[in-house]
């Protein structure tokens, strides 16, 4: 018997095709080492330095697989700001047998863009439009309410807006749709979601992307180290000189 998922299996860059290797994105280090990579069934986690590239494979994999530049569901055809990289162009993107049913592209830093959109459609979330919310409550009530299984869901930095609380209640969401046959794509700094188990984490650095256990991550070494010896640390960074 078939499987359904993953429903993305890889994603390949077409290098064939690519004329300049010192032009952006392809000048970033992570995608001009790009080959390809792998999905996850379940859960694929992108972690990195800001600027590393993270968000910008993540955006090009959603353009790739129609969803607008600023995200929500694929009924959303929302931009706001044409400033998309030329990625998706370069991109193959193989997939599973399986097809999902649902789909969401939830982008922390244009959420409020789609929200407005949405409101303006009259279209309420649970009773209630969006822009009524905190906006950690708004990307709760997405995440638990529109999301109904089966889906293919490409979250970037879903922990924006999130306490710590709230990230462990977003855990446990995520683990309900996995259930419910759902595959996530997720770029993060967060690492109570990166604790995920049997999750693949896949680190972008200046040598390429390369998969990474969870312990091995700066975002679990960086945040157990503070935690662990938070006195020393804060003498250390706010000493003066």
């Amino acid at each position: 018997m078939l499987k359904e998922k993953p429903y993305l299996k890889k994603v390949s860059l077409r290098r064939d095709l690519i004329e300049n290797f010192e032009e952006y994105p392809f000048n970033i280090p992570a995608i001009k080492n790009l080959e390809s990579l792998e999905f996850h069934e379940d859960v694929t986690f992108f972690v990195g330095e800001n600027g590393s590239g993270k968000s910008t494979l993540l955006e090009a994999i959603a353009l790739h697989q129609g969803f607008s530049l600023e995200g929500g569901s694929k009924n959303v055809t929302l931009n706001t700001h044409d400033n998309a990289s030329k990625l998706q162009d370069f991109l193959t993107i193989s997939k599973g047998f399986g097809k999902p049913s649902d789909y969401y592209f939830l982008r922390a830093e244009s959420f409020y863009n789609v929200a407005t959109y949405m409101e303006e459609l009259k279209y309420d979330v649970a009773g209630k439009f969006l822009h009524e919310q905190s906006h950690g409550e708004s990307f709760m009530a997405v995440i638990s309410q529109k999301l109904r299984g089966k889906g293919l869901y490409i979250f970037d930095e879903p922990e924006a807006a999130l306490s710590p609380n709230r990230q462990l209640a977003l855990l446990s969401i995520l683990h309900d749709l996995v259930k419910k046959k759902s595959q996530f794509i997720i770029a993060t700094h967060s690492p109570i979601l990166l604790a995920y188990p049997n999750a693949k984490i896949l680190e972008m650095t200046n040598d390429g992307i390369n998969e990474i256990k969870y312990e091995d991550t700066e975002h679990y070494k960086t945040t157990k180290n503070f935690l662990n010896n938070t006195d020393r640390m804060l003498e250390l960074l706010l000493r003066e000189d």
